[in-house]
């Protein structure tokens, strides 16, 4: 297949690596130009903390000279969704699947408004992925899986063949039958770590351990499953213990949670559609959520504090 990801930074690379070693044809788009360079110059390094695998693929900084894919493969920022996927209109023709792994929940109607809703796929990924530095991408796939599905729960022919893809790659990978209910349990794990880690500084080695950060970022996730069950939202987990650990199984103990990678490279947070849509959604159903919002409005002092751009 012919596969453009759009936002190729951590996470991004790492889907674009493995399914480039997987025999497809990959072109990562990235703002980032020392990594575009790095990954020119020396291919793309995967490093799953056994091994290191060095991955020929394709990267730029801009859409010149590149015509439609077969998939695009969304994963920017969600404040950049917009932005991000007008940008990438030579990239998507008539018969190109657009697929969202993005966090939160709200960019797949962003996509839809530009793209048309029939084009788009949504899904959430467990997958973790790091840039330790230029062309270098700490990852962690095992056990790690990615859920995709159309909006009617459908079980069409090419949300199956894009599962079958990403398994032959080496992704784990499950079709849904309600993916909004897939984008709300991932949801549940965001909110368990993100701005946890982003306001402690902390790895995930560390965060992990530590007992007073995981009882309240138990409890963080159990207002959260309050608000999806007042909000009609089938989830199955029942446990709140279970997304926080299912947010650091299975990753290196250096790895850092997004929202912290964003703080420590001086960029924006997701913190407004991870605690800030438990908190919004909240207020519409009617269920109290002092934990969250305070996490939402600490993040935002951090990103105040640090004067970066909204």
């Amino acid at each position: 297949m012919q596969m453009c990801v759009v936002g190729a930074g951590s996470l991004g690379s790492v889907f674009g690596g493995v399914l480039a070693s997987g025999g497809h044809d990959v072109v990562l788009v990235t703002r980032n130009a020392a990594h575009v360079a790095a990954v020119r110059e020396h291919g793309l390094v995967l490093d799953d903390g056994v091994a290191r695998t060095t991955v020929a693929v394709e990267a730029t900084t801009d859409y010149g000279g590149l015509g439609p894919a077969d998939l695009v493969i969304v994963l920017v920022k969600s404040f950049d969704t917009l932005d991000a996927i007008t940008a990438a209109a030579p990239v998507i023709g008539d018969a190109t699947v657009v697929l969202s792994l993005q966090n939160g929940v709200g960019c797949e109607e962003i996509i839809a408004g530009v793209v048309g809703a029939a084009r788009v796929v949504a899904g959430r990924t467990f997958v973790g992925g790091r840039i330790v530095d230029p062309g270098v991408v700490e990852y962690g796939i095992v056990g790690r899986r990615t859920t995709i599905g159309e909006f009617d729960g459908e079980r069409t022919t090419r949300i199956d063949e894009l599962a079958a893809t990403f398994e032959t790659a080496g992704l784990a990978t499950a079709v849904s039958d309600d993916i909004v209910v897939t984008m709300w349990e991932k949801l549940l794990v965001n909110v368990a770590t993100g701005a946890w880690s982003a306001l402690t500084g902390l790895p995930y080695g560390e965060l992990s351990t530590h007992p007073d950060v995981e009882r309240a970022a138990i409890a963080t996730v159990a207002e959260a499953m309050a608000v999806a069950s007042a909000a009609g939202i089938a989830i199955t987990t029942t446990d709140p213990a279970q997304p926080w650990r299912a947010a650091w199984s299975g990753l290196p103990a250096g790895f850092k949670a997004s929202m912290l990678q964003s703080i420590e490279k001086g960029s924006r947070t997701e913190v407004d559609v991870m605690h800030g849509a438990i908190s919004r959604t909240g207020r519409e159903v009617g269920v109290p959520t002092p934990i969250n919002d305070t996490l939402w409005a600490a993040v935002r002092g951090v990103e105040h504090r640090l004067r970066l751009p909204r």
